[in-house]
């Protein structure tokens, strides 16, 4: 697996969501990925730390330069639990829980966001509170994002061989027949 060109990939793909996204400073991104499917093996049977951190490499620092905060979603051995900054869960009142993310219980992708985080702990859940995501492999990220959740059609819908999908929330339209809605929120 060419690491170079899963950088180049992971960065294209995550600059085109926070554009389609209109994500801005403050806001939430969730992230799953099974590193697994990305070097084309089935999700949890073939983890990669190698592939994890490529991933991380990029990612991270794409978002930390416009100050969006990241939260690294772990696999469903760990039901599905969220690696964040401390300053996350303060910022959201999330919950802090006692594990250790492993790249066999919990996936290289959040082991690598633990280890590389300034004060990582673990979340079990976000409150609904992203503002966008990317699943990368299909470890199913929608229940974080706040609703409703839209879904993001990208240029690119593979990192590497896995298959990925994006979305972003945008606000609950209310009223009736009548009601106008602001089309820069849809």
């Amino acid at each position: 697996m060419d690491l170079n060109k899963i950088k180049e990939e992971a960065s294209e793909i995550v600059k085109e969501i926070i554009d389609k996204a209109g994500l801005k400073k403050g806001d939430l991104f969730v992230v799953g990925c099974s590193s697994s499917e990305v070097h084309g093996a089935m999700i949890g049977t073939e983890s990669s730390v190698d592939i994890a951190n490529a991933i991380y490499e990029t990612i991270y620092p794409l978002l930390q330069e416009r100050g969006i905060e990241m939260a690294a979603q772990c696999c469903e051995h760990l039901n599905r639990a969220l690696v964040v900054e401390r300053r996350t869960l303060e910022k959201y009142d999330l919950e802090e829980v006692n594990v250790v993310p492993q790249p066999k219980a919990g996936g290289s992708w959040a082991t690598c966001a633990y280890e590389h985080f300034d004060d990582a702990v673990l979340v079990e859940n976000l409150r609904q509170k992203a503002d966008a995501g990317l699943d990368i492999g299909g470890t199913l990220i929608g229940m974080h994002i706040h609703p409703v959740v839209v879904p993001l059609r990208l240029e690119n819908r593979k990192l590497g061989e896995a298959i990925i999908v994006a979305a972003r929330r945008r606000p609950k339209f209310v009223g009736g027949q009548r009601a106008k809605y602001d089309e820069s929120l849809m």
